[in-house]
């Protein structure tokens, strides 16, 4: 008897709608390869019937919370039905921003100076404290939600005046956020696929930076694999990734951000521990630059190649 996949998509985050296309991407990759797959929206299903339902294991398509934050791992976990990607921890720290960052520096690898915020910050110091610290970041600056991705809520500020407004922005989507200094450079994004490094994209888009129009709607956008990066710079960017990956005990498939600036130097932006899997995402074009068709890939990362 055939085992009983559920495609675990939508769900309650922001990034709802990304994760529906790439969960029915997916399931209609596992049917062709004669799977037993099925969509299962845990928005409205009970993820507790899962095993009652008969499910043998899970494919985890959920961006955001719920998805990324080991939470429905934890569950999985609790069920005993093996998942896709990375544990408990490993998402849990990967979705926060500011935490991710603590490990990497530790780590003595290249983050980007930051100051965060939590919503009770804003009641208990004064905006000049607040502004005070940020001006010494220099502008300009990013502010983000510390725990969403897809690029929603971020905003780029060039002068204090417009600060408080894109605060509040990103604290539509997160109870914590991150204001980190914002680099001109160009953006390099590298896939893991079960240990294995896959070659790096080079990210042109026409917009200040990649934003959730650049990722999904413009056809502007332009990908690049083979990067273009000679072999030593393509070799230290490997070698940084890898090290930024496993410092987080991350496992199955996953995407780093970098971003590279005019003074050659690699800085690491953010990590994404279940990447998109549409037309337009990036690990199904990395994969396929070295020979892996969008179905192969679907079956690695299922059976942790």
């Amino acid at each position: 008897m055939k085992k009983k996949i559920a495609v675990l998509l939508g769900g309650n985050s922001s990034e709802r709608n990304i994760s529906i296309k790439s969960g029915y991407a997916i399931l209609k990759s596992l049917l062709r390869s004669g799977f037993n797959a099925h969509a299962v929206d845990t928005r409205d299903f009970p993820i507790m019937q899962l095993k009652k339902q008969g499910f043998d294991s899970a494919y985890i398509a959920l961006h955001g919370k719920g998805g990324e934050d080991g939470s429905i791992q934890g569950i999985l976990e609790y069920l005993n039905i093996p998942y896709t990607g990375s544990g408990i921890m490993s998402s849990a720290i990967s979705l926060d921003k500011w935490r991710t960052k603590l490990l990497w520096k530790s780590y003595s690898l290249p983050v980007l100076p930051d100051v965060y915020l939590k919503k009770e910050d804003i009641l208990k110091y004064t905006y000049p404290y607040i502004l005070k610290k940020i001006l010494k970041l220099q502008f300009p600056v990013v502010v983000k939600p510390n725990n969403a991705g897809s690029s929603i809520g971020v905003t780029i500020v060039h002068c204090h005046n417009l600060l408080i407004d894109s605060i509040n922005i990103a604290f539509n989507y997160s109870n914590d956020i991150i204001i980190e200094k914002f680099l001109e450079g160009r953006e390099y994004t590298v896939s893991i696929l079960n240990r294995k490094i896959l070659p790096p994209i080079k990210i042109l888009t026409k917009n200040s930076f990649y934003n959730y129009s650049a990722k999904y709607t413009e056809s502007s956008t332009k990908y690049l694999c083979p990067s273009g990066l000679n072999h030593q710079k393509e070799k230290e960017l490997k070698k940084i990734v890898k090290i930024a990956w496993n410092t987080l005990g991350c496992k199955g498939c996953g995407r780093i951000d970098t971003i590279l600036d005019k003074k050659n130097n690699f800085w690491l932006l953010e990590i994404n521990t279940i990447p998109g899997m549409t037309h337009r995402s990036l690990v199904p074009i990395a994969a396929k630059t070295i020979g892996i068709s969008f179905d192969e890939l679907v079956l690695k990362i299922l059976k942790n190649e």
